[in-house]
């Protein structure tokens, strides 16, 4: 089958999120699945400033792109929270009685993060979106309701890839492949 010339992207397939070192630099360990995703939004924003002069705007000039983003997925995958908030996931006991803890300290910081969706084509293949460098920089959250299932959702901002080689400066990609391929 050809690449189709326009994909048509449906649903939400698969988000991967892989934590990155304190200076955004270089990845740390592998991708982390968030095991029931059902959103991940973004929008591109930049901020501009305006040169203004004998009573008419004679320039405008951007500061460069930012992708706003937002997730949300169903359950608490631990690992995937402490990549996106910080903090330390351990195991202790010996089965059937092993506790998971994941703790945050209050001197914990926020690191960053990429995020990679996956969706259907409904022209064939799937479209990838890649989030270079992600910061959870609003809140947090979750909640334990009567009858209702746990979601966990969280909003940020992403930068630019700081990651020598050709994704050098990419704030976020979109990728058509013709034959559906799993996030790397």
């Amino acid at each position: 089958m050809a690449l189709a010339a326009v994909p048509l992207p449906f649903g939400l397939r698969d988000v991967k999120i892989q934590k990155l070192t304190d200076d955004g630099t270089a990845t740390v360990g592998g991708l982390i699945d968030l095991p029931y995703a059902r959103t991940l939004n973004f929008k591109e924003t930049e901020e501009f400033e305006d040169l203004r002069g004998d009573d008419q705007l004679v320039a405008t000039h951007g500061a460069g792109p930012e992708v706003e983003w937002e997730l949300e997925s169903g359950g608490l995958s631990f690992e995937a929270v402490a990549a996106m908030v910080g903090g330390l996931v351990t195991t202790s006991g010996v089965s059937p009685n092993l506790t998971k803890r994941w703790r945050k300290l209050v001197t914990d910081q926020r690191p960053y993060f990429r995020a990679t969706g996956q969706s259907i084509s409904d022209s064939g293949g799937d479209v990838h979106g890649v989030i270079y460098r992600c910061k959870m920089n609003d809140d947090f959250e979750g909640e334990m309701a009567d009858s209702s299932f746990w979601l966990s959702s969280g909003k940020g901002k992403g930068l630019g890839n700081l990651i020598a080689g050709p994704d050098f400066g990419a704030a976020y990609d979109f990728l058509q492949h013709e034959t559906v391929a799993a996030i790397v």
